[in-house]
């Protein structure tokens, strides 16, 4: 009778974590899709929002971060000042929690077709770009960015010479 009490008492706790996952889970989903569309909208007061104060972000390049204070106000200059739009044409995200580890907590990943027109006529910029947000109390507390910057800088009319060619 103990066995059964103890393996029902474990199986409940089980499900409950899980449930738990699940809602938080839900709401970091929410959260994400609430930034994507923020961005899309050129919203900087909803962007601000929803980062938390500690926030860093990295990417696309290795050495690439930025602050949360940072990060707005690259955000506010290039809506007013270089891009006339972003579109998500398509997008796929997934929230998880890791348990334990260097990459511990709650994370939304987001697998995205980013279509970016430019005020000055340039592009359009079409890309392929993942970003991992990890979430702390509701809030996005560090994204990493990855995306083919040589393809975007190609798109933008840029071209590439290795230094050792004539």
């Amino acid at each position: 009778m103990k066995k059964l009490v103890f393996l029902s008492a474990l199986i409940l706790g089980l499900l409950s974590c899980s449930s738990a996952d699940k809602k938080k889970g839900s709401e970091n989903l929410a959260v994400a899709l609430k930034y994507m569309e923020a961005v899309q909208n050129m919203d900087a007061a909803t962007v601000e929002s929803l980062l938390a104060d500690n926030y860093m972000g990295y990417g696309p390049s290795v050495g690439d971060s930025v602050s949360k204070e940072v990060a707005v106000r690259n955000f506010k200059y290039n809506a007013e000042n270089l891009y006339e739009s972003f579109e998500y044409t398509r997008h796929t995200e997934i929230a998880v929690t890791v348990k334990e580890g260097d990459a511990a907590g709650d994370w939304v990943l987001n697998w995205a077709y980013l279509t970016i027109k430019y005020k000055d006529g340039r592009g359009p910029v079409n890309l392929w770009v993942n970003i991992v947000y990890r979430f702390e109390n509701g809030k996005i507390v560090n994204s990493r960015t990855f995306y083919n910057e040589a393809d975007a800088l190609r798109q933008l009319g840029y071209t590439f010479q290795s230094p050792g060619l004539p």
